[in-house]
């Protein structure tokens, strides 16, 4: 069974993006050699990129011209686009799903092969959380603090008990968190 990792970098206050969709701009606070590395290991170790609409639109317009290792990875891996709007999805290795994303998720998480990377895609996420599909949850904090923005969280989700696997400082103020749902959590 493959393991469902949820992947994302937010800030202090919880919010993965500013006011406006796509307002990443606290990204370049963390990012840095340390988290390079950590990005590149976890997409070498990915068999399979989940993304909500949103967030797939935003990455299949930026990686496609990239050059780099990780832009390599980000478009060689397969892809699942979870959308009820998208008519096609032209970004390289990617499938378009419209239909019910828990149980594609859960098939997806059934088949032979590497992780599942979910990241981005709050509504999706938040969707995966309640049905107990997230099996870690990687976070990278930076320290800032946004004041508005659109939550990682949303509100309403159900109690998850989790244990923390990791707590690994960088060098630029950040913090990645890794957890894990225990069995049955």
């Amino acid at each position: 069974m493959r393991k469902l990792i949820m992947w994302n970098l937010v800030t202090l206050d919880g919010f993965f993006e500013g006011p406006r969709a796509g307002d990443i701009d606290f990204h370049d606070t963390v990012w840095g050699e340390e988290l390079e590395r950590f990005s590149l290991e976890q997409l070498r170790n990915a068999g399979l990129l989940l993304f909500g609409r949103v967030t797939y639109q935003f990455m299949a317009d930026y990686w496609p011209s990239e050059m780099a290792e990780i832009a390599d990875l980000m478009n060689s891996i397969p892809k699942v686009v979870f959308s009820r709007t998208l008519d096609r999805a032209e970004w390289a290795n990617t499938e378009l799903v419209s239909a019910n994303a828990v149980e594609r998720v859960a098939e997806l998480k059934e088949q032979p092969g590497r992780d599942i990377l979910i990241f981005g895609s709050a509504n999706l996420a938040s969707t995966l959380t309640e049905s107990r599909l997230i099996d870690e949850y990687r976070i990278a904090v930076a320290p800032v603090l946004l004041g508005s923005g659109s939550p990682l969280f949303k509100p309403g989700l159900h109690y998850v008990k989790l244990r923390l696997l990791e707590a690994r400082p960088l060098t630029t103020g950040g913090v990645i968190l890794r957890y894990e749902r225990p069995t049955g959590q």
